[in-house]
Parts: C-alpha cells; structure tokens; sequence
C-alpha cells in the first residue's frame, strides 16, 4: 500500500469516527445517561466556571466540538494525502503534529473511552505511521 493511500486510510477512520460521534451527539439517545434523573440534574446543575450553562450543555458542546476536530482531522489529512502528499513529504512537521494528534486521541481512549474508539484510533494512529514511515524510506 503506498504512503498516501495509508495516511487516507487513517485519516478516514477518524473522519468517520468523528462523523458518526456528530450524530450519536445529535440524532441518537447514545450519550443519554442511562439514569434519567441524571439527564435532568445535569440539566440543572452549572458548572464552576460559570452560571451561563449547564452540565448538560456543556456536555453536548463538548461532545459536539470533538467530533468537529475529529473531522476536520479527517478531512485535512485526506485531502493532503490525496491531492498534496509532495507537501507532507516537504513539510514534515505536518506530518509529527497529526501523529501526535492521533497519539493523544489514543492516550484518551485508552484511560477514558471505551473499546470501539480505541480500537478505530489504534488502527488509525498505526495506518499514519505507517504511512509517515514510507513516506519516507
């Protein structure tokens, strides 16, 4: 598999984890706490921070910009692996941020996520380095 079609292939992985988490967020009950009395008291409760919002808010602008970065995660890397890869070769940099991106997502998904995610980002973050590392051999 050449290196540009590995850095696609990760790449979509996390676009399609974050695309999907945008919809579990919006279109589904998947992030509903399965207490309903905690989905109310979240309703009602602000966080420290502020009186401006509440826990509940919080969590679906939370869960919301997630998936959002997930995306746009996706979408720049696809497009640079498809259209552009000279520019990942010529700026590596590129190449060690969405790397370490991925590594963190997978840190996360392994202390605080559950099995799906850290199996789709374990394989998206191995697919990116595979594909960082032929890039350049």
């Amino acid at each position: 598999m050449s290196a540009p079609a590995l850095l696609l292939a990760g790449s979509a992985i996390v676009l399609l984890l974050g695309s999907l988490h945008l919809i579990y967020t919006f279109a589904t009950d998947k992030f509903q706490p399965r207490d309903p009395a905690l989905a109310e008291r979240m309703r009602q409760v602000s966080p420290m921070i502020t009186r401006q919002t509440s826990l509940w808010r919080a969590w679906v602008g939370f869960n919301a910009s997630h998936s959002l970065g997930a995306m746009l995660f996706g979408l720049v890397y696809g497009y640079l692996a498809c259209w552009h890869p000279d520019l990942l070769q010529q700026a590596p940099g590129l190449l060690y941020i969405g790397g370490t991106f991925l590594a963190g997502l997978w840190f996360l998904a392994l202390r605080y996520w559950f099995r799906i995610p850290l199996v789709g980002i374990s394989l998206a973050l191995l697919l990116f380095g595979a594909g960082t590392l032929r890039l350049f051999s």
